[in-house]
Formats: structure tokens, sequence, C-alpha cells
């Protein structure tokens, strides 16, 4: 399968993101959490129909972050979804290491989200139970 791949546009956030975040059951998290509010990131589409989105975050250490992926739950076409989200974790892992990371990080709490950041060649480290924040 072909896939689009683009930046986030600044639109994409209320459009799709809020949306898939809620139909899966979560809490979007607010532009300011995000990197470049938002737009820090990448979409995958099939034709014109967006599938997935996930960020990036730098940093001045050689670690980045490659995380808050979320997938559009009305793609039913599961296989497309699958391969989708291993080319945007691909895509933003190359991304973090032309950026001279050294490594990648990533919270993830889903099984099936696991398994493809697996597929990517990333290891499981410690099994987090608290996410710790505080709103300055």
């Amino acid at each position: 399968m072909e896939f689009n791949i683009r930046k986030l546009e600044p639109s994409d956030y209320n459009i799709y993101l809020v949306k898939w975040w809620k139909d899966w059951g979560w809490t979007p998290p607010i532009k300011d959490f995000l990197p470049e509010e938002g737009t820090g990131g990448i979409l995958i589409s099939d034709d014109k129909v967006p599938i997935c989105a996930g960020f990036l975050y730098l940093s001045n250490s050689k670690v980045a972050w490659v995380d808050w992926i979320i997938s559009n739950k009305k793609y039913t076409n599961r296989k497309n979804r699958k391969e989708a989200l291993f080319m945007l974790i691909e895509t933003l892992t190359h991304l973090a290491h032309n950026s001279k990371a050294k490594f990648c990080y990533a919270l993830i709490n889903n099984e099936p989200l696991k398994k493809i950041y697996k597929e990517c060649g990333y290891t499981e480290g410690d099994k987090y139970n608290t996410e710790m924040i505080k709103a300055l």
C-alpha cells in the first residue's frame, strides 16, 4: 500500500486529532503540551483519508520523544492502519536520527501499539505506572 506522508498543519489538531483522541476514549492533550503547538509531527493518509498521526519532541539532549501516536478509529482497514502506524513511527524515528538524536523514547500504554514499536526496533524499558505532570 502506498501512503502519503506530510507534516502536521495547524488545522489538523481541531479537524482530526481531537476527534480521534476522543473516539479512542482519551483526553486530548492541549496544543501547548505538543511540539510546535500541535504541528511538530507527521500525518499519514491513504489517498486523501487521514489514517494516523504522531509527534516528535526534540531536546537539548541526545534523546528524542516519539509519542502521542493516534489513529482514525473510523478507518476500518486494519491491515493498512497497522502499516500506516509502522510507517509513522519509522518516519518520526528517522527524523529524530537526522536531528542527531541517539535515542528515541516513548510512553506506550496500548498493547497493539507496543507491538508496532517493537517491529520498528524499539525495546521495552521499565514499565511505568503513573505519569506526573505539573502545569506551570
